[in-house]
């Protein structure tokens, strides 16, 4: 954008628009074309006087407009591609058109090779009824936020969504708890066992028992 005259434009339409307002304290970045990325950024060397911009405050504060130009800009990038992902890629269904990517890393060296061709080429198979040259990305498995799980070894926790659950299931305090709930699970079916056994072994004292059952247990645990 700086290269195809950025700054001559931002300074014309200063000149022409913005100073009056900068003059009378009416300016407002959050209305019309001034919200738009490349204006606000350079309001501080806009504000200087023709033959101030080349000092060596004017090229400081062009440099910080250069610099917030670029962090607002990428993160527009990437809100835009959040919303294509969520729009199109997450939501498949009849009424959502297929999204195709064009590789413009190597812009403006390659544009007519990597963008323009490739995408005129998918347009005009569109408009033929043909089949596309590239396929398109893949739709994304939509992952259900609103589902809600009870983690019954956790004393009936709940938790939202299967990305929360499965991070949950994962985490050391469940698999503590988990680990627990098998052993004393053990424990518990090696007693059941003990005492449907022959009269030998019920002869034998609740310490025996216990001492017999946590060996089990551990055993259990091993294997």
């Amino acid at each position: 954008m700086l290269k195809q005259g950025l700054l001559d434009e931002l300074s014309h339409f200063h000149t022409q628009y913005n100073k009056e307002m900068v003059d009378a304290n009416r300016q407002d970045y959050t209305r019309g074309i001034f919200q738009s990325i490349g204006f606000k950024e350079f309001h501080k060397y806009l504000l200087l006087e023709e033959d101030q911009r080349s000092l060596e405050e004017g090229q400081q504060l062009l440099q910080e407009g250069v610099t917030a130009l670029k962090t607002v800009t990428r993160r527009y990038a990437r809100r835009q591609i959040k919303w294509i992902r969520n729009r199109f890629l997450k939501r498949p269904g009849g009424n959502v058109p297929p999204v195709f990517q064009v590789d413009s890393t190597q812009y403006p060296d390659r544009w007519e090779e990597d963008v323009l061709q490739p995408a005129l080429s998918i347009v005009q198979a569109y408009v033929q009824g043909q089949d596309p040259p590239v396929a398109p990305i893949p739709y994304e498995e939509r992952v259900d936020t609103h589902q809600s799980y009870r983690c019954e070894v956790c004393g009936g926790r709940l938790i939202m969504g299967e990305h929360g659950w499965k991070a949950h299931l994962a985490s050391r305090s469940h698999q503590r708890k988990a680990r627990r709930q098998r052993l004393r699970q053990a424990m518990e079916q090696h007693l059941r066992d003990k005492a449907g056994q022959s009269s030998e072994a019920s002869g034998s004292s609740g310490e025996e028992d216990f001492a017999q059952a946590f060996s089990a247990m551990l055993e259990d645990k091993k294997d």
